[in-house]
């Protein structure tokens, strides 16, 4: 008889999913709560504002309950800064600061550990106005922020976040809502990696900040990491690409984690007159904030081909839309399939990316977000059927199994995401969720919360610790 092999997946291994506070909890103006960048912002033609999303602010209790019926180990949500400070700088909100206690205290009550993000896409909007990350006082104003997570929070969160994708918001800000660049800006490149410098010294002040506050916690950056892939074989692809890599990926991790600035990047900006000031306390700042592991948020690779002379345009997309002049664009592959939304879809990638920050990087690795959009549809009897959900968790799980089984140290899966939310160009209609919201875009409806085949799917596989992914083994003894 042999055997039975053990599983990579360690009874402390994180099981759970991901939320962003101003796409789920709504309340927007709420028990103090002031207006943030996403507030403002004029949502895509034909998607939901955000005031109501999934109101789980008023209803976190039922969907944490939820979240403990699938077995969850781990939440990770974000705090709004705009609860907390409305303004972004000043008076506190006791009000909010209480909410987000009751948060932290109902997962615990669980044994569900809460992972926090501090900011993800939803800076105060009178902070924008001050000029947001493009004025210096942008790193003081985030530190002063975390000190009052810190001061309140502590002593019951073990896992922080700093900034969700701040290569997002640098890189493809204007369609986030988070861009604030003066229309008068005279090199819009420059600024732009100006106010990245800003949040990367902030972070690292912050990551100080915790480890002396908080000596129990741990703190990391969590950017949208895409491995980039060359086109073909011929050697401007592969330098193209390893150009993407460095703009998309490697600058904010090189930064975080070594504490110095990625070469190519620098080089890039020099070429393009776009180098902003690094002073040496600025420099000495970023080597000190040394963080304790990655958060990881994947979707898709991408693939880049050399630029094409002329060709100054491309459909923008957070995720692998990009060009540079003279660096690099970025094009489909044709060796994958994509979603109805046109995301390509690349297990294969996933494991490629964990293999490769493990490489460079030597640190644990949080799958903090990784999830499969699609429109769900919600049968006569009450059930919803999301079998391509399933399946694409089930690869990706898949590709990350076999990433730690060559050594890769992850050490938690927490996909996008727990509930339905809005999506950030899609509206609602765009889901994400193991528990379905019965509203759509304009019509709040009942908002009953109902639990999708991946809710009893991914169940099973938490019980079983990653190790029975199968769809049909997870309702043997289910009675719906």
């Amino acid at each position: 008889m042999s055997e039975k092999k053990e599983s990579v997946f360690s009874k402390d291994f994180l099981w759970g999913a991901s939320t962003s506070a101003y796409q789920v909890e709504g309340a927007s103006l709420a028990d103090g709560k002031g207006l943030s960048c996403q507030d403002i912002k004029e949502v895509p033609k034909g998607t939901s504002r955000l005031d109501v999303c999934a109101d789980h602010y008023h209803r976190f209790k039922e969907d944490i309950a939820l979240m403990a019926e699938m077995g969850f180990k781990a939440y990770r949500f974000t705090i709004a800064w705009t609860r907390i400070i409305p303004q972004g700088i000043g008076e506190i909100n006791q009000k909010g600061i209480d909410h987000y206690h009751q948060v932290i205290q109902e997962c615990l009550k669980y044994h569900i550990e809460p992972v926090i993000s501090m900011m993800q896409f939803d800076m105060p909007a009178h902070l924008i106005e001050l000029g947001g990350w493009s004025k210096r006082e942008s790193i003081d104003w985030f530190v002063n922020y975390a000190r009052i997570l810190f001061e309140n929070f502590g002593t019951s969160v073990t896992y922080w976040q700093t900034i969700a994708e701040q290569n997002t918001m640098a890189l493809a800000g204007s369609i986030i809502g988070t861009s604030a660049m003066e229309d008068s800006c005279e090199n819009p490149l420059k600024e732009q990696y100006r106010q990245n410098h800003h949040m990367l010294v902030a972070q690292a002040k912050v990551i100080q900040l915790c480890h002396k506050m908080c000596p129990h916690a741990k703190i990391g950056p969590a950017p949208n990491i895409a491995l980039v892939y060359p086109a073909t074989c011929d050697p401007k692809d592969v330098m193209a690409a390893q150009n993407m890599n460095a703009i998309r990926n490697w600058l904010y991790l090189d930064a975080a984690v070594y504490g110095t600035y990625n070469t190519i990047v620098l080089a890039f900006l020099k070429k393009n007159h776009a180098l902003f000031e690094i002073s040496e306390e600025d420099l000495q700042t970023l080597e000190k904030g040394r963080p304790d592991y990655i958060g990881l948020n994947y979707y898709v690779s991408a693939t880049a081909k050399q630029y094409t002379q002329g060709h100054d345009t491309i459909a923008l997309d957070q995720q692998n839309g990009m060009l540079e002049k003279d660096m690099y664009e970025s094009v489909r592959n044709e060796y994958l399939t994509k979603s109805e939304y046109g995301w390509e879809i690349d297990p294969i990638g996933f494991r490629l990316t964990i293999r490769e920050l493990d490489s460079r990087y030597h640190l644990p690795i949080m799958v903090t977000e990784n999830g499969f959009g699609s429109v769900d549809v919600l049968e006569a009897d009450g059930s919803v059927h999301d079998p391509y959900r399933i399946e694409y968790l089930k690869q990706h799980i898949e590709a990350m199994k076999q990433a730690m089984e060559e050594g890769c140290q992850v050490i938690g899966y927490l996909p996008w995401s727990a509930i339905d939310l809005i999506s950030t160009h899609n509206g609602i209609s765009k889901r994400y969720g193991f528990i379905y919201v019965d509203r759509d875009e304009f019509d709040l409806r009942t908002m009953k919360r109902i639990r999708k085949d991946s809710f009893y799917w991914y169940r099973h596989a938490i019980e079983t610790q990653g190790e029975d992914l199968e769809y049909q083994a997870a309702f043997a003894n289910e009675d719906r």
